[in-house]
């Protein structure tokens, strides 16, 4: 089980580019959790190189492939692989300050985080699908029917362009973001990948409204990540 305890070191530190670095890695190590994933202590290990400014973020990708190239054939079932280039993708997309906020930009971070993992990284799918919640006592959610998948990402997206936010608290804020993400989830627009997707573009947007990286993981982990099937999806 990979070890983020020495991500620590670098907030005692103070310096800012490490701060920084060290809590999107944290949330990025983070995020597998909602899908049973455990990244390497070798991400780990790669993670703190970048965090020291010792190697860059396309470096971190490189070291990745290489490793898994020479690595034995994996048992079935280990998706350790995954769970590594998953969350050094989700670092290098929320080191970013570049934001668009609309179903295109949404469907691109599900392309950018899962391609080589699912062929269909990118894509809305196209057949129905319904899951039973272990976290809602076992009751079956039906999720958004393939054919108004997109009319309903649109209809979302349009909803919340046109919402005020002016004189609202932070805690009121944070309330309309979470029916916001929790209703985009709940389209659940891809065949897998859907929790952890929705995540990074929820913290993408939260922190254009004036939250950090570690206030907007912590808001998504407990009004997203706890509602969402943690067998994902």
């Amino acid at each position: 089980m990979a070890d983020m305890s020495g991500f620590d070191v670098y907030k005692r530190l103070g310096e800012p580019d490490k701060v920084e670095k060290s809590e999107i890695w944290q949330a990025a190590i983070g995020l597998q959790q909602v899908d049973r994933l455990t990244p390497s202590e070798y991400l780990v290990e790669t993670a703190k190189r970048n965090i020291e400014g010792k190697i860059t973020i396309y470096e971190v990708h490189e070291r990745l492939d290489g490793y898994y190239k020479a690595q034995p054939v994996r048992t079935a079932g280990d998706r350790t692989e995954e769970a590594d280039k998953v969350s050094a993708r989700i670092a290098e997309l929320l080191s970013e300050k570049t934001f668009s906020f609309s179903p295109a930009e949404y469907i691109a971070i599900h392309r950018r985080l899962f391609t080589g993992i699912y062929q269909f990284a990118g894509t809305i799918r196209d057949y129905n699908i319904s899951k039973s919640e272990w976290v809602l006592g076992g009751e079956t959610v039906y999720y958004a029917s393939a054919d108004s998948i997109r009319a309903a990402l649109d209809y979302d997206f349009e909803q919340e362009k046109t919402f005020k936010y002016k004189g609202l608290t932070q805690s009121q804020i944070a309330e309309h973001i979470a029916k916001f993400v929790s209703d985009l989830w709940q389209i659940h627009a891809f065949g897998e990948g859907n929790t952890r997707t929705t995540a990074v573009f929820a913290i993408r947007y939260l922190r254009t409204l004036g939250f950090a990286v570690t206030e907007s993981y912590a808001m998504i982990n407990r009004d997203l990540c706890i509602t969402a099937n943690v067998d994902e999806g």
